[in-house]
């Protein structure tokens, strides 16, 4: 199947570290990630139970470089050391709203060393100044402390608890919803 022409999309972060954009070339390396990653993955996600065959990964892949082109959501690779160690993404936008709700994992490896938090700086730093996004929004199990504390840390604030509104290993679990708001730079 032939890959929609896209930019390759980089956002910096560091010398070592950056997003790159959904794209094809990432297919192999994030579903080897994925596989190694399944076990602690499924107690936070729904989603890596259905990861069978690299082809699973490559369908998601171009279905989300579809949404990242027409601005419905953003998908990115995280690279440290030009390695794939997770994804942070839009998983979905409200533009007229300038709205955006973040979604991410990293590899169990790389957590704790603060790749995750500076990834997400430079990354809500990008669509503020690209003046398409200022209220940017985490939604996660309230059981999952280490999601939890993203959001602490890059001074999101809780704004309630979302009774029973995630699914998951068979269960509804409360979420807590967090936002960081940027003001709108006047013209």
């Amino acid at each position: 199947m032939q890959e929609t022409p896209m930019p390759d999309e980089v956002i910096a972060v560091s010398d070592t570290l950056s997003l790159h954009a959904a794209a094809e070339r990432f297919v192999p390396a994030l579903h080897q990630l994925v596989l190694k990653n399944r076990q602690w993955l499924q107690a936070s996600l729904n989603w890596p139970q259905f990861v069978g065959s690299e082809e699973d990964t490559r369908q998601n892949m171009l279905s989300n470089r579809m949404l990242h082109q027409r601005g419905y959501a953003k998908m990115f690779l995280i690279l440290e050391q030009e390695n794939v160690v997770g994804v942070l993404s839009f998983n979905s936008i409200e533009p007229l709203n300038k709205t955006g709700y973040i979604g991410y994992w990293l590899d169990e490896a790389s957590q704790g060393k603060g790749i995750l938090s500076r990834a997400l700086q430079a990354f809500m730093r990008y669509y503020v100044d690209e003046g398409e996004i200022r209220r940017f929004v985490i939604k996660c199990r309230v059981a999952n402390a280490r999601s939890n504390q993203v959001a602490l840390h890059n001074d999101f604030q809780r704004e309630g608890c979302l009774r029973e509104a995630e699914y998951l290993n068979g269960h509804y679990h409360d979420q807590y919803i967090y936002s960081r708001l940027f003001p709108e730079v006047s013209e």
